[in-house]
């Protein structure tokens, strides 16, 4: 039997609209709740259950809508993260931010640092079959961006970075305690800035999710 994918998305309404783009009956797609904690846990556990099924993913992807950085991506876009960072676990200091990696922890108590790799040959296969999606890094917040002043802050800090999300450093923490591949996929639902749900485009966002779903198999 052919290994199956994990697919994991924060709420049950990210899971309908990624099963509605899949052709592919090896893909398992379920909701794990918002915020790293929640995330990490619960994907944790579906792993450990399929493997002492004798049945292992041979992958898990963090998929679901995000918010992204004006002028590095769309709203409505697809976007690709390359990198999974825990932007807002560390320290306050008089010089700044200092992420958790700096404050002398060993990286294997983290699940391997916070700024976590996706797995090269997954993310290649979802780039040739996502060719339109914008590929950098996706940072995991526990608080969702929501004024001006934390927008300027977190974008100087992150000149690269393209989206903003709150599952995904978890779900990659748990993939690499079981030793599989990960990868984050998300679409863009709204700007990150000032918090105005009007600018929010969420059936926007969840259409070109169902969209995206319809490469996930073959990756």
């Amino acid at each position: 039997m052919t290994a199956g994918l994990l697919v994991v998305t924060a709420v049950p309404v990210e899971a309908e609209a990624v099963r509605a783009g899949l052709t592919d009956p090896t893909v398992t797609v379920a909701p794990v709740g918002v915020g790293p904690a929640a995330a990490g846990a619960a994907t944790a556990r579906l792993l450990a259950l399929a493997e002492a099924a004798g049945r292992p993913y041979r992958a898990v992807i963090s998929a679901g809508v995000a918010g992204g950085f004006t002028g590095r991506v769309a709203v409505g876009a697809t976007v690709l993260g390359d990198r999974s960072i825990a932007a807002d676990l560390g320290a306050e200091s008089p010089e700044g931010f200092l992420p958790v990696d700096e404050l002398g922890m060993p990286p294997e108590v983290l699940g391997g640092g916070s700024d976590l790799p996706a797995d090269p040959a997954l993310l290649a296969g979802l780039r040739a079959r996502l060719p339109r999606a914008a590929v950098g890094p996706v940072l995991t917040v526990s608080t969702v961006t929501g004024t001006a002043a934390s927008t300027a802050t977190l974008t100087a800090r992150h000149p690269t970075a393209v989206a903003e999300a709150m599952e995904g450093y978890g779900v990659a923490v748990a993939a690499a305690h079981a030793g599989l591949p990960f990868a984050e996929l998300r679409t863009i639902s709204n700007p990150i800035g000032p918090r105005d749900r009007s600018a929010w485009r969420m059936r926007e966002a969840l259409t070109a999710l169902t969209a995206a779903g319809a490469a996930l198999g073959a990756s």
